[in-house]
C-alpha cells in the first residue's frame, strides 16, 4: 500500500464524524473503480446529473472561489455534432480536473486531454493552469428528437502536490442547457447540377473570427447570399444583386457571433442551395 493510501486510510478512523468518514470512503472508493489507481486521474459519476456531492477527495464543500463554465453553441440541429470547451477559474490554480456528463447526449473526446469513462467525460491527466484559466475542448452530438438537453460539469482547482485534500477547491459548473432543433424551415435546399452552379464550402471552416466563401454561376441572374443561425434566423445578406456569369468571392466575418454552427445560404435565380460553417473562438 502506498504512503499516500495509508495516509488516506488513518485519517479516516481518526475520530471524524461518521458521515464525513462515510463521504470520503465512498469518494475514495470511486476514485479506485472508476480512474487509474496509480496517478488517480480522471473520475466520472461527480456532477450533479448522478446526484453526487462532488469531488469529495478534494474537500467536502464546493468552494465558490472556483467559478466552472461551459462555453459553446445553446441550440443545434438533431443528430449534429458541435464543439464545446468546460472552463474553470479561481482556487489555487496550479493544475485542475474535471467531469463533464450530458443527460441524453453523446460525448466525445477531441484530443488526448480528456477521455470517455461510462459514457461521461474526464481528463486524461491534470492540466496546468495558464493565465489563472484552464480549459478543456470536447464534442457533444446531439440526439435525434426535438428536444432540450443538459450538460453537467464539476471541477477541482488543485495545488498541485498529487495529494487530494481540502487544500484544493472545487465547484460545480452551472447546468447548460442545449435545445435540440429540426432543420430551419426558412432555409431551404435543392440538388442541381454542380456544372452549373456551385457553392463551395466556406474556407477556412472552422473560422475565426472571417472566412471566405466562392460560388459560381453559369449566367446573368439575380443571386442572393444569406447568412443564418442555428434556428434559421437570417443574421446577415451578404449578396442580393444581378450578377454576370463567373465565379465570386465573399468574406464573412464573424467577430460580433458568439461560436457554434451556421448556415449560409445562395439563391440564383430558381435554384438555391445551402452549406453548414462552424464558428470557433
Amino acid at each position: 500500500m502506498s504512503p499516500a493510501i495509508r495516509d488516506f486510510f488513518i485519517f479516516i478512523i481518526s475520530g471524524q464524524e461518521m458521515k464525513t468518514n462515510l463521504l470520503l470512503i465512498a469518494a475514495f472508493l470511486s476514485v479506485i473503480i472508476y480512474a487509474n489507481i496509480d496517478e488517480l486521474h480522471g473520475i466520472v459519476g461527480m456532477t450533479r446529473l448522478d446526484g453526487s456531492v462532488g469531488c469529495v477527495c478534494h474537500g467536502i464543500d464546493f468552494n465558490d472561489s472556483v467559478f466552472v463554465w461551459i462555453e459553446g453553441p445553446d441550440s443545434i440541429f438533431v443528430n449534429d455534432t458541435a464543439y464545446y470547451k468546460i472552463l474553470m477559474t479561481g482556487g489555487p490554480a496550479i493544475s485542475g480536473g474535471f467531469n463533464v456528463a450530458a443527460r441524453i447526449g453523446h460525448l466525445d473526446s477531441l484530443d488526448f486531454e480528456t477521455r470517455i469513462i461510462i459514457g461521461q467525460l474526464t481528463h486524461s491527466a491534470p492540466k496546468s493552469f495558464l493565465n489563472d484559466t484552464v480549459y478543456w475542448s470536447f464534442k457533444y452530438t446531439a440526439p435525434d428528437s426535438i428536444v432540450t438537453d443538459t450538460i453537467y460539469s464539476v471541477a477541482n482547482s488543485v495545488n498541485g502536490d498529487s495529494i487530494p485534500s481540502s487544500l484544493d477547491k472545487w465547484n460545480f459548473g452551472e447546468n447548460f442547457a442545449v435545445n435540440i432543433v429540426d432543420n430551419p424551415t426558412s432555409v431551404k435546399q435543392e440538388l442541381i447540377s454542380l456544372a452549373e452552379f456551385v457553392l463551395e464550402q466556406n474556407y477556412p471552416n472552422p473560422f475565426n473570427p472571417s472566412t471566405k466563401i466562392n460560388y459560381s454561376i453559369p449566367d446573368e441572374g439575380f443571386v442572393s447570399l444569406k447568412f443564418y443561425d442555428v434556428l434559421g434566423e437570417e443574421i446577415e445578406t451578404l449578396v442580393n444583386e444581378y450578377q454576370s456569369a463567373g465565379t465570386y468571392e465573399v468574406e464573412f466575418n464573424g467577430s460580433d457571433l458568439s461560436s457554434g454552427i451556421y448556415y449560409y445560404s445562395l439563391q440564383y435565380n430558381n435554384f438555391i442551395e445551402t452549406k453548414k460553417m462552424l464558428l470557433l473562438k
